[in-house]
Parts: structure tokens; sequence; C-alpha cells
């Protein structure tokens, strides 16, 4: 998916103003009595929400209830389409693995690469609690190289649902490639979407060579407002390429089940 630039190291101290670009993933920094979870852009890292961990870990109904607390955070993100997650922790600690161990015992469906609504989890060593740290975090070769696995996962678990889409022939999904066409089903006020699950895809090149890059984030902004699962990808990958052979974007529905 989407390389996150070394600029970010500087817009996590830039006025909101800034361009932010596309989502990309999310960041989940545990320390000791807190947690916090920044939304990762294509130009800038934002913090989303800090959360206080009330008693000590080693109160096994708090350290629970701090873990629910991550998770139901998360949850919301992770509905509107973005499900690459890395999650840090300070050296020789277990904070992430613990809370990695609670999503597994307790949120399996979260794990499973079958299930529609799963996450790409990846843990790494370092303090994301602070926007100096996670300044210094995003810079490194490893963060970026996680980055790079959890999002190709998520893309390509994606591409499957397409392609049984466009494999199916009494399917009940929906498919389109212009932009026109999609703009009018997403800004279609009366259209229903309660028993169908909507995706639109596209490249990063799509976007970074239109000359309408105004309408298309207009379109990104009102599908995610319409709760359409949104994704920017890297054209390289193997769902990049895929897409870029469709068109560079493409917009599609699946039944729920």
């Amino acid at each position: 998916m989407g390389k996150v630039s070394e600029s970010s190291v500087t817009t996590v101290k830039l006025k909101k103003s800034y361009k932010r670009g596309y989502p990309v993933a999310l960041l989940v920094g545990i320390e000791a009595d807190r947690a916090a979870i920044w939304q990762v852009f294509s130009h800038v890292v934002k913090l989303h929400v800090a959360l206080k961990l009330e008693g000590k870990r080693t109160d096994g109904n708090r350290l629970y209830s701090f873990h629910e607390a991550v998770a139901d955070a998360l949850r919301p993100m992770l509905m509107e389409g973005v499900k690459s997650i890395v999650v840090t922790a300070p050296p020789k600690t277990t904070y992430a693995s613990d809370f990695l161990d609670h999503v597994q015992k307790h949120h399996s469906y979260l794990t499973q690469s079958k299930n529609p609504n799963s996450a790409t989890f990846a843990a790494l060593t370092g303090s994301a609690d602070q926007p100096h740290n996670v300044a210094e975090l995003v810079k490194t070769k490893r963060f970026r190289e996680l980055i790079a696995e959890t999002t190709s996962g998520e893309a390509d678990h994606t591409i499957n649902a397409l392609e049984k889409c466009l494999s199916s022939v009494n399917s009940n999904c929906i498919v389109l490639f212009s932009l026109k066409e999609i703009e009018d089903r997403v800004y279609d006020a009366e259209r229903s979407n309660g028993m169908r699950t909507e995706y639109l895809m596209l490249t990063d090149k799509y976007l970074a060579n239109s000359n309408e890059k105004n309408r298309i984030n207009r379109l990104l902004q009102i599908s995610k407002n319409k709760k359409v699962k949104t994704r920017v990808v890297n054209t390289e990958t193997l769902a990049g390429k895929q897409i870029s052979q469709l068109g560079g974007i493409v917009f599609f529905t699946v039944p729920n089940d």
C-alpha cells in the first residue's frame, strides 16, 4: 500500500490545515499505564485518541478493561476500511504481545484472514505515546517495511473479494469502473446499502496523475461519510497492478451474509 514518506517526521507538529493525504494504517502505542492510537496518512500522522489504564497492570480486570477500550477505539476506524495496524511498546516489555493476545482471544474475528472484517496486525519495538517519539518511529526502515507488509496483505484480501464478484455469473455484486458511474452511485441519497458492503479502491498513481484531484478527494470523503470502505493502494503492489488493469479505480459491492 501507500508508502509513508519521511515528511511524516515533521507533520505531526504542523497545523491542521497541512495536507494529510489518504489513510494508510493505524499505529497503536502501548505504554505501562496508557495507550495512544495514531492515524497514519500518506503525508501525516495524527493522534486519534489517548487512553489511560485505570489501575495497575497486575490487576487482571483492569488490564482486560484497558485492552477492551483500545479495541473499542479501533473498531470504528476498521469499519471505515483501514485495517493495517502496527502495535508498538517499549523494549523489554510485553505490552504489545499482551494486547495482541487479548485480540486473538476475545476478538478472534479480527485475525481470521477469511473474515471480511479482519485486520492485519504487526508488532514493533518502540514508543509511540508522544509526537516526538512517533516522529522518530515513522522514519525507521522497519516501520516502513511493516506498513508495506500489512497494507499489501490488506489490499490483497479486498482484491480477492473483487475477483469473486468479477468471476461470479449469477452474482448480486455491483462493479463500476467509471469515475462518473461511481460518483452517481455514491452520491445517490436513495440507494440502500444495508444489505451490502461497499468498497472503493484506487491506485496512488491514478490519484497523483489525475487532473481532477479535488473531484476525487471529494468522492473519497463522501464515500467515507457514507461508510464505503475506501482504500488508496500502491500501484506497484499486486493489488495495485490489478486495479491499474481496470483503469486505476474500481467500486464494488458484496452482499452481506
